[in-house]
């Protein structure tokens, strides 16, 4: 019974690290298209965000199937409650690579001085994704807490666009509409660090049997 019960887990396993690839593969995608303008990469994000939807169901409904037929305990119990949570973050991510995605074909091709910074931010936010997905594999917990640290450095990020593209439009040096395209890409990708930080709050959990970020929001109720 415990054997096919880790069998069960193994491809919980495989099949979270097969869907991170995915959103791994997104991202670097959406941001080929915009720093290069090859639309060919945004259409093929756009078009394979049904397969990162599809998965996360998948895997959810495992996930609820061990829950109900095997009724798991200690840290099998923390690693399908991790899995439910993390896939939520990474479907989220796909959808925020396919939002950007769409934004890359409207712009067809156009860019802005601050482009080349949107796409070292890019870079920045698919190393915190890669890097989460690999905290879960090797149950790393080090890798986990750099990944939440470096959330910082996307966010410092975020910050340089969006008062570049302030000064942007004060110089009346592009349109408001296009200014606000590339805010959003630089918001987007923010997000995805976001989410790539829960995923690593999320192993934490799975590993230790504490989530960091509860413990840090109760620190601040209690202060």
């Amino acid at each position: 019974m415990r054997n096919r019960f880790d069998e069960q887990l193994f491809e919980l396993n495989r099949e979270i690290i097969e869907m991170g690839s995915m959103c791994e593969e997104a991202i670097a995608c959406a941001t080929k298209a915009l720093t290069t303008g090859d639309l060919e990469q945004a259409v093929k994000v756009i078009n394979n965000g049904f397969v990162i939807d599809q998965m996360e169901r998948d895997i959810e409904g495992r996930c609820m199937k061990l829950l109900l037929h095997q009724q798991p305990v200690a840290r099998d119990l923390r690693l399908i409650s991790a899995a439910l949570k993390l896939i939520k973050d990474m479907e989220r991510i796909g959808d925020q690579a396919e939002d950007i995605a769409g934004i890359v074909v409207f712009l067809n091709g156009r860019k802005a001085k601050d482009m080349e910074l949107i796409g070292e931010m890019a870079n920045e936010a698919i190393e915190m994704v890669t890097s989460s997905i690999d905290a879960f594999v090797k149950k790393d917990v080090e890798l986990a807490e750099k990944v939440i640290a470096q959330d910082d450095v996307v966010d410092d990020y975020f910050s340089q666009i969006k008062d570049g593209i302030i000064t942007l439009i004060a110089e009346d040096s592009v349109d408001g509409e296009f200014a606000l395209d590339l805010l959003m890409i630089a918001k987007y990708l923010e997000r995805i660090g976001d989410h790539a930080t829960n995923i690593a709050e999320w192993v934490i959990y799975y590993v230790t049997g504490t989530h960091p970020g509860r413990f840090k929001n109760d620190m601040v109720r209690g202060g």
